[in-house]
């Protein structure tokens, strides 16, 4: 029986997930990691921290492993997108590495757009200029920390660090460059005019390459200290988004999937490079070479239910705040919350909006506040289904993944707001799925996506919308698109207080 080693670098921790042959996970290990926030609005943390928690998570499984390592014929990654890891002379890390969930590029985003021309940005990557990505990062360090932008001869994400602590080769997928704002999207190229204006040596870009490209084996040491073998075949792996994709069977026309983690994600397939939401959505490569995604995200989704069982209920687990929600009418009595605790990326891509509640009553309960944060995050989602069905696509399936898709209320409720069939996943593992798919058809174990879908992904529950809760719904969710014109302002005005 040949395995393959999927590993999922999130943001708080890692997964190490081990599939065999015929699609069927038989082993995961987990370990975290902390992040730091050295001032507001930074979020970093040590890249070591994550090789050290990768090599435990894989040692874990080696150690229960009942058969031979080599029978371990391959691994690959999915991992958090946008941060930047600057390597010096000796491929040294130079500082932290700058997370996704940064936002102190603020002005540096307004001088891409300044040089280069949203236009110019628009037609080469697809994307807008937003914090979060790795380009602002580079011209932030360029400007604030130039004695350390001095030494820096690479830059690579989150896992492509760690596939090169673990295998000594330096490249970055398609799927993550494309998070970059350095990647021109319809020639399949760093972009020559966007490195150019901004005056970048090209030479920091890593060699570009397909997911599923076999970079080369584990080196001796990181072998040794985990428990398996050198002859093991690495992949390059996937942006996390990607392989969620994959790891939830969103790989043809009409696929799409919405994932409620610590942010939000909605995504649908995409066949053409060409296709134009005029930065709307975020655009970027599929783990399938060849293949796309659109998506919107809302950068407070779980985030949002976590911030408020913490403050307001943190005695009390997540089954045990959400047990009685159903007994709540849609709508929560009248009251609406929007979830931009940390500000918004779809559709508005604002950093300084934050979150409200509007219409609390005295009738309302911390279940109906809980309920109204549930329905706030569904809406905000909706946002960008909003998007995709002006673009004339019909979305009347999609498969649910993440926190939002462990309980059955929030499954009913996000058919009832998307008016929409919702599926859940009988495994559901996200990512590490994806992952561990890239690995199994790199090494050939399934010849393509299309075989390792029908081994590995399995369709669970089904959730129909309720017609009466639709109608409520969407005469609620024309009530929220509201809230964030009218708060705006006071919101530009607070911000001197935060």
């Amino acid at each position: 029986m040949r395995y393959v080693l999927g590993i999922d670098l999130g943001t708080s921790a890692v997964k190490a997930l081990l599939m065999n042959e015929k699609g069927e996970l038989v082993d995961e290990s987990v370990r975290s990691y902390s992040l730091i926030h050295e001032k507001v609005g930074y979020s970093e943390q040590h890249p070591q921290d994550w090789i050290s928690s990768v090599r435990e998570a894989i040692e874990e499984i080696t150690a229960r492993f009942q058969e031979d390592v080599s029978n371990i014929v391959g691994l690959s990654y999915s991992g958090q997108m946008h941060g930047l890891v600057l390597l010096g002379d000796g491929n040294e890390v130079l500082r932290p590495a700058i997370l996704w969930n940064d936002t102190r590029t603020t002005e540096q985003c307004a001088q891409i757009t300044e040089t280069v021309g949203l236009e110019n940005i628009l037609r080469i990557t697809k994307n807008r200029v937003l914090e979060g990505f790795t380009l602002p990062k580079i011209l932030w360090v360029q400007q604030h920390e130039p004695e350390i932008y001095r030494k820096v001869k690479k830059f690579l994400l989150p896992k492509d660090y760690l596939r090169f602590a673990m295998t000594g080769e330096l490249h970055m997928d398609y799927s993550d460059a494309a998070g970059t704002l350095l990647l021109d999207i319809e020639k399949g190229d760093w972009s020559k005019e966007i490195i150019a204006k901004l005056g970048i040596d090209p030479e920091i870009c890593p060699e570009l390459v397909p997911s599923t490209y076999k970079v080369g084996m584990l080196t001796e040491s990181f072998a040794s200290a985990c428990g398996l073998s050198p002859a093991t075949k690495v992949y390059a792996g996937g942006a996390d988004n990607a392989c969620g994709a994959l790891g939830s069977g969103v790989i043809s026309k009409g696929k799409t999937m919405v994932s409620i983690g610590t942010s939000g994600v909605m995504l649908t397939f995409e066949e053409s490079k060409t296709e134009d939401y005029h930065g709307k959505v975020h655009y970027f490569n599929h783990a399938i070479t060849d293949s796309y995604y659109t998506m919107g995200v809302t950068l407070s989704a779980g985030h949002s239910l976590s911030w408020f069982n913490d403050t307001f209920a943190k005695e009390e687990s997540y089954d045990e705040l959400l047990s009685e929600i159903n007994d709540i009418p849609p709508g929560s009595n009248g009251l609406l919350f929007t979830p931009y605790i940390a500000g918004e990326r779809t559709p508005y891509a604002d950093s300084n909006i934050r979150g409200s509640f509007i219409g609390i009553d005295a009738i309302h309960t911390k279940k109906h506040f809980a309920k109204a944060v549930m329905e706030g995050i569904v809406f905000s989602l909706r946002d960008t289904l909003e998007i995709f069905k002006s673009s004339g696509k019909v979305i009347e399936e999609l498969i649910s993944i993440g926190g939002g898709a462990k309980n059955q209320h929030w499954l009913q409720m996000q058919a009832d707001i998307f008016n929409a069939t919702i599926y859940k996943l009988k495994n559901e593992q996200g990512p590490g799925i994806g992952a561990c798919m890239i690995a199994a058809v790199g090494s050939g174990i399934f010849k393509d996506f299309a075989m390792a879908q029908e081994a590995c992904i399995q369709i669970g529950e089904k959730y129909e919308p309720i017609p009466e809760n639709v109608k409520k719904y969407d005469e609620l969710y024309n009530i929220y698109t509201q809230v964030y014109r009218q708060t705006k302002a006071l919101n530009e005005q607070l911000k001197q207080y935060r």
